[in-house]
């Protein structure tokens, strides 16, 4: 059973102390392939020494973080553009917008999420999207830009029925991680009725570890609890799920 993390921040200072042995476990819990999100430029060496280490495992985006679209975003869109001048990346993320934290740079946020969005159809590849508290807002940007060259992941999915239907419609699979174990997390009344082959699974760790890691670190092992919610909720077996939503990241990734 190959199982893929479609979103984990390996490089982050939580796991400083014990990379090596966390991505080994993962490694050894059937987690083959890990799909590694940007920041902003802070991180991006983490990132590329993260890749040397595990080079058969470890698959790098590039983005900017919504959240990092300060006064200087405009220099940081310009490391984006360098490092894909320099390499390949196999998405453009995370991007997208978040209004939990900072609603004043709405504008700003806009103006680099549509920035990468054109990033991403240059080089045809998908974006990932990052979404707190702005569907609104991600919908309206989807809407303006959409064509056939656009798809990608709707990271961390906490959206209603509805939502997940619209975002589907642009192209967008679901990325479903530890919410869909927690008892107010809702995803789990409703994801059922989203076919399997829309869905990918993610961790977003060290962040949104699932029952019953919930409030601690959060890791890729751990994604094996994620399996087996989804499972519970198809009544498809867990085998079946690593397959098809490691099929559909294939399709997304191009690998």
């Amino acid at each position: 059973m190959i199982i893929t993390d479609t979103h984990t921040h390996l490089y982050s200072e939580a796991f400083d102390e014990d990379r090596q042995e966390m991505v080994k476990r993962a490694i050894d819990s059937g987690v083959k392939r890990f799909f590694i999100p940007a920041i902003d430029s802070s991180y991006t060496e983490s990132m590329y020494n993260l890749e040397a280490d595990f080079p058969n495992e470890v698959f790098l985006m590039m983005g900017l973080h919504p959240t990092s679209v300060k006064e200087n975003f405009k220099e940081e869109l310009l490391h984006v553009e360098e490092q894909f001048k320099k390499r390949n990346f196999y998405a453009v993320g995370e991007i997208g917008i978040d209004l939990y934290w900072d609603k004043s740079t709405l504008a700003i946020q806009i103006e680099a999420f549509k920035y990468q969005i054109n990033l991403a159809k240059k080089y045809q590849l998908p974006i990932v999207i990052h979404c707190r508290e702005a569907f609104d807002e991600i919908f309206q940007v989807l809407e303006e830009e959409k064509s056939d060259d656009l798809f990608g992941i709707f990271h961390c999915f906490t959206g209603n029925l509805e939502q997940a239907e619209q975002a589907i419609s642009y192209n967008m699979k679901l990325g479903i991680g530890g919410v869909v174990t927690f008892k107010n997390g809702k995803v789990d009344q409703f994801i059922n009725q989203i076919d399997l082959r829309h869905i990918v699974l993610e961790t977003d760790s060290p962040y949104l570890a699932p029952k019953p890691y919930r409030g601690k670190r959060n890791e890729s092992t751990y994604i094996t609890k994620v399996l087996e919610k989804l499972s519970d909720i198809y009544d498809v077996s867990e085998v079946e799920i690593a397959k098809i939503t490691t099929e559909n990241s294939k399709t997304i990734f191009g690998i």
